[in-house]
């Protein structure tokens, strides 16, 4: 979330609801919508991180909102964060970790583990495609976000059906 708020205030000045609102806006429903009071505490941090500057603006008949802009220091850790390529793959991954321990821990079977782990998967492919009839056609960030989500799961389905071909 840090970074994500900075990267919307390289744009512009900003108080924290219309930086949810952008967040919003910008990545559709398929992304779990920022809770305002998360936005606020985050935005605190890097203000006392020196990342960003808050400014108190007196608006007349409505409470006074803070508006908050980057110092140059935050523009640098945005630009870095930005020229910092993505961690992956996914190297240390929950599941695989229960998979692995199950055998030895006398709790879990690796099969019915996959079983489930599959069951969620598809579940979660369903509901992204009913999302994806009902998102913005305009929204091209949202419809690429939820078409990416569906292709990382799609592939962790194959690696399901691996797994189980390995352990079977």
């Amino acid at each position: 979330m840090r970074l994500h708020l900075l990267a919307l205030l390289a744009k512009g000045p900003a108080h924290g609801y219309e930086l949810k609102q952008a967040l919003e806006s910008l990545l559709g429903a398929a992304y779990p919508q920022p809770n305002i009071g998360q936005i606020y505490v985050t935005l605190g941090r890097l203000e006392k991180s020196g990342l960003i500057e808050g400014e108190d603006v007196t608006q007349e008949n409505r409470p006074n909102k803070r508006i908050y802009r980057l110092t140059p220091a935050g523009r640098k850790a945005v630009a870095a964060w930005f020229e910092k390529p993505t961690d992956e793959p996914r190297v240390r991954d929950e599941f695989f970790m229960k998979l692995a321990l199950a055998p030895d821990s006398g709790v879990a079977d690796q099969i019915t583990l996959i079983n489930q782990q599959r069951r969620h998967y598809l579940n979660t492919m369903r509901d992204l495609s009913k999302l994806a009839a009902t998102e913005d056609r305009d929204n091209r960030l949202a419809q690429l976000l939820i078409e990416g989500a569906m292709l990382h799961l799609q592939a962790d389905l194959d690696w399901l059906e691996r797994c189980q071909e390995e352990l079977e």
